[in-house]
C-alpha cells in the first residue's frame, strides 16, 4: 500500500505509511490518500462479522487497518490495536455501541473514550502509532494542530506521556465551552503546550498550515500533524463504520445509510473511504449546522469559504468552520484523482478569491449517485428541538452536534434501510445548550468532577505564523 500526495503529478512516487503517519500534511500542499482503495468481498464482510461478534473492536481495528498498513508486522498492529481499544481506555468494553431510536435512525455511540467525544477513536490509536514509529526510528516529534473543541483535548490525552512526543495546540480565543477549554487547558503537562488564537478556528488552521508549509522548520522541529489531514487518523475512523454496520445489520446484504454531523469533512470522509471500501453503505448524509459551506456545495457545486466575520459561533462549536481542510481529499477522488486540477482549485483559486465552481461539471452532475452524497443543514432551533424530543421520547440525551445529525437524518430516512447517526461527544460537554432544551443539568462522569475549577496553563499568540515558530522554537531548543 502506497500514498500519494492529492496535488501529486502524474506517475509520482508513492510513500508507504509509517512515513506519511509522521509527515502529515505532504510537502506540495496536498493531502495524503493510498493510490487506489483496497475493495473488500462478501467473504471478508462475513470474517469481520465473526470477528468482531468473537474477538471485538481491536481485532476488527487490527483487519480493517492491515488494508492499509503493511509496512508494521502483523503482530505490531495487533497489538498497537489491543493498547488503544480496550476497557481501560473506553468506558464500554463494545467501544462503539448501537442504541435504535425510531423511524429508522440508530446511533453509533463514538463517545466512550477518555475525553468523551468521537475523536478519541482516532486519537487513541494515533497516540500508539506515533509512539511506535518513533521508538523504532529512534527519533522526535513536534505535533502542532488546532481544533474547535474536542480535537484539541483527545490529542492531548492520547499524546500526554508518550515518549519522543511534544504538543502544541491552537485554539480559537473563547470559541469553546467552559467544559471543553478546562479539558485542555487544565493539562499539567510540560510536553503538551496550549496556545489561544485572537480569531476563529479556520485561523489557527491556517496557521498550522503555513507554519508546515515552511519546510526547513518543518523538518528542523520534526512537525507532525493530529489533525484529520493526518491519514492515519482519517483511516482509525473508518474502522467505526465497519463496525456500527456490523451491529445494526445481521446479514452481509443489508444495506445502511449514515448521516455525519461534521464540519471539518474528516469523520464523513472516513465514511466516504468505507464507501469505497465496499462497504454496503447507501447514502451518506452531510450534517452541518449554520455554517453550511459543505452543504452549499453538495446543493449548488459552489464552494465558498467564510471570513471570520461571516463564521457564526453557534451552539455546535465544534463545527464552526468554513474551511473544511477534509474536503480536497473527496475533491481529488470526484475529480478523477487529477492532481493538476486540484492544485488549481485549492492552491490557486480557493486562496486568491475564495472559491470554486464545479456545477457545470459531469463529474458535479455524477456526485448523488456515484458517491451516494445528500446534505442539509440545522439550526439553533432544530437542535434545542431535536435534543428535547430525543429525551423525551427515548430517553436518549444527545449532543448539540449529534442532534445537528440526528434532526438532518430524520429528512433523509428510506424505508428498510436503517440511517445510522454518528454521535460526536457526551452532552456533559455542551451543558448550556442542553439546560436550554430541556430544563436539566446533563450527568457529568466522575472523571469530570471539578473540571473546570483546576488551575490553567494556556498561552495567547496573536494570527502570526513567525510568532508562532518563535515559540515552538524556544520550547523545543529549552529557551525560557
Amino acid at each position: 500500500m502506497r500514498y500519494v500526495s492529492t496535488r501529486g503529478l502524474p506517475g509520482q512516487l508513492g510513500k508507504g505509511f509509517c512515513d506519511i503517519l509522521l509527515e502529515g500534511l505532504a510537502p506540495d500542499g496536498g493531502l495524503y490518500l493510498p493510490e487506489q482503495y483496497p475493495v473488500v468481498d462478501t467473504a471478508t464482510l462475513q470474517r469481520w462479522r465473526a470477528l468482531l461478534a468473537d474477538e471485538g473492536y481491536a481485532a476488527l481495528a487490527h483487519a480493517v487497518l492491515s488494508l492499509f498498513i503493511d509496512d508494521i508486522p502483523s503482530d505490531d498492529l495487533r497489538g498497537i490495536c489491543e493498547r488503544a481499544y480496550n476497557d481501560t481506555v473506553f468506558s464500554d468494553p463494545a467501544i462503539v455501541p448501537v442504541t435504535r431510536l425510531s423511524d429508522g435512525i440508530w446511533l453509533a455511540h463514538l463517545s466512550n473514550g477518555p475525553t468523551a467525544a468521537f475523536k478519541d477513536l482516532a486519537m487513541q490509536l494515533l497516540g500508539q502509532l506515533f509512539e511506535y514509529e518513533l521508538a523504532r526510528r529512534g527519533t522526535e516529534l513536534t505535533i502542532l494542530g488546532a481544533t474547535s473543541g474536542d480535537t484539541g483535548s483527545a490529542a492531548e490525552y492520547a499524546m500526554r506521556g508518550r515518549r519522543g512526543v511534544r504538543v502544541f495546540m491552537l485554539t480559537p480565543a473563547g470559541r469553546m465551552t467552559p467544559f471543553q477549554q478546562a479539558q485542555m487547558f487544565s493539562i499539567d503537562d510540560p510536553a503538551i503546550v496550549n496556545i489561544a488564537i485572537d480569531g476563529v478556528f479556520d485561523d489557527c488552521q491556517d496557521l498550522v498550515k503555513d507554519v508546515a508549509g515552511d519546510l526547513d522548520f518543518k523538518q528542523r522541529y520534526h512537525l507532525g500533524a493530529v489533525n484529520s489531514i493526518n491519514w492515519a487518523r482519517l483511516v482509525a475512523q473508518v474502522v467505526y463504520y465497519v463496525a456500527a454496520w456490523l451491529r445494526v445489520t445481521t446479514t452481509d446484504a443489508e444495506r445502511v445509510s449514515f448521516c455525519v454531523p461534521t464540519g471539518n469533512f474528516g469523520n464523513i470522509c472516513a465514511g466516504h473511504v468505507a464507501r469505497q471500501l465496499g462497504l454496503p453503505i447507501d447514502t451518506l448524509v452531510l450534517a452541518t449546522n449554520e455554517n453550511n459551506v459543505l452543504d452549499e456545495f453538495f446543493r449548488t457545486g459552489v464552494y465558498r469559504v467564510r471570513s471570520a466575520a461571516e463564521t457564526h459561533e453557534t451552539s455546535s462549536p465544534s463545527m464552526d468552520i468554513s474551511k473544511a481542510s477534509n474536503f480536497e481529499r473527496f475533491a481529488f477522488d470526484l475529480l478523477g484523482r487529477d492532481g493538476e486540477r486540484i492544485r488549481e482549485l485549492f492552491g490557486v483559486q480557493l486562496p486568491q478569491r475564495g472559491w470554486f465552481d464545479l456545477s457545470d461539471t459531469r463529474e458535479f452532475a455524477a456526485l448523488r449517485e456515484r458517491y451516494g452524497f445528500v446534505s442539509d443543514s440545522s439550526t439553533h432551533a432544530d437542535r434545542l428541538a431535536t435534543i428535547a424530543a430525543t429525551w423525551h421520547e427515548h430517553h436518549v440525551l444527545i449532543d448539540p452536534h449529534t442532534a445537528d445529525g440526528v434532526g438532518v437524518a430524520r429528512r433523509f430516512v428510506e424505508p428498510e434501510v436503517p440511517m445510522i447517526v454518528t454521535e460526536t461527544a457526551l452532552p456533559v460537554k455542551f451543558a448550556a445548550t442542553i439546560v436550554e432544551a430541556i430544563g436539566v443539568e446533563p450527568p457529568r462522569p466522575a472523571a469530570f468532577l471539578g473540571l473546570e475549577d483546576l488551575p490553567r496553563r494556556v498561552i495567547s499568540l496573536p494570527r502570526d505564523p513567525e510568532a508562532l515558530k518563535s515559540l515552538i522554537a524556544d520550547v523545543v531548543d529549552g529557551r525560557p
